[in-house]
């Protein structure tokens, strides 16, 4: 095998932690994934790989050499996808993250009518709320929500949300409309979150940030939950404002204390791309802000 089939064998043996698992991720046979490595650690006169009969695992060289892999293998099809030209057929995979309900509700749309549109492409979506690390997760597009700290990937706005508390009518009507932040301390609160008991909300009062210490009647992990039990009237609580839109347009809850509302944030969707321009990730990239973009609930 040449150099870079070998190379090829390695990382799929190596990401697969099992020959014959790596095998079957390039379609050959398990005695030619064995002989390929085994042919590379020859030429480099390094172990690459720890063999037992139960795993096969990296050496120290062994992860160095597939950092180095990896990166270079990209780098190829990156270079190949350039070469097909802008007008190219988008194909090949494409790993693509964002947080959970915004995943569920604005990208999972996207990634289907990217799909329909190029059928020579596949898609892995990890919708997950916490931030995804792009280079250590292998991950194409991020669509995040908030100041970026990392500078180091291509970003686009596409939009804007705000952090907005709200209600139901029916509990508005029941228990009365707060005024200020410190009058939610007469109210029941519903947060969604896993930091435990107690849990601080920021406002924005007379252009100085305050901060209100709360102490929720119902904790939930996930806003979903939270934002079933404020539509049933159970109290008062705080999401993102995409999170609640469909809410806010049928009417089962309504925003309050809008004045006392921190800035908006920013939604961007980042990308890793080297040199060369990929042109699956750059369709995907004009479909999805073309999507966000006209989307009312986010500008």
């Amino acid at each position: 095998m040449d150099r870079f089939t070998e190379m090829q064998v390695f990382v799929a043996v190596a990401e697969c932690e099992g020959f014959a698992a790596g095998a079957r991720k390039l379609k050959i046979s398990p005695p030619a994934a064995t002989r390929a490595v085994a042919d590379l650690e020859h030429r480099l006169g390094v172990k690459l790989l720890n063999r037992t009969t139960r795993y096969v695992r990296v050496t120290d060289a062994g992860q160095r050499y597939l950092d180095d892999a990896k990166r270079i293998l990209a780098q190829v099809a990156e270079a190949d996808e350039a070469a097909v030209g802008i007008n190219g057929s988008p194909r090949g995979h494409l790993v693509i993250t964002a947080p959970v309900l915004f995943g569920r509700m604005y990208v999972m749309p996207a990634i289907v009518e990217y799909l329909q549109k190029y059928p020579d492409t596949e898609v892995s979506a990890m919708f997950v709320d916490r931030v995804v690390n792009l280079l250590e997760e292998g991950v194409d597009v991020a669509l995040r929500i908030g100041e970026l700290s990392d500078s180091s990937f291509k970003a686009l706005k596409v939009g804007t949300v705000r952090r907005v508390v709200c209600a139901s009518p029916a509990y508005i009507e029941q228990h009365g409309l707060p005024l200020h932040p410190d009058d939610l301390n007469n109210h029941p609160i519903i947060v969604a979150s896993n930091l435990g008991p107690n849990v601080e909300w920021r406002f924005l009062d007379n252009k100085q940030t305050s901060i209100l210490r709360i102490k929720p009647r119902l904790t939930v992990t996930s806003n979903d939950a939270a934002i079933e039990a404020a539509v049933e009237g159970l109290g008062i609580t705080r999401l993102i404002s995409y999170q609640i839109a469909p809410q806010l347009a049928s009417g089962q809850l309504k925003i309050i204390l809008s004045e006392f509302e921190l800035p908006s944030m920013p939604i961007h969707i980042l990308h890793r791309e080297g040199r060369q321009s990929s042109v699956k990730i750059r369709a995907f990239i004009d479909l999805v802000a073309e999507k966000l973009r006209a989307d009312k609930s986010l500008n």
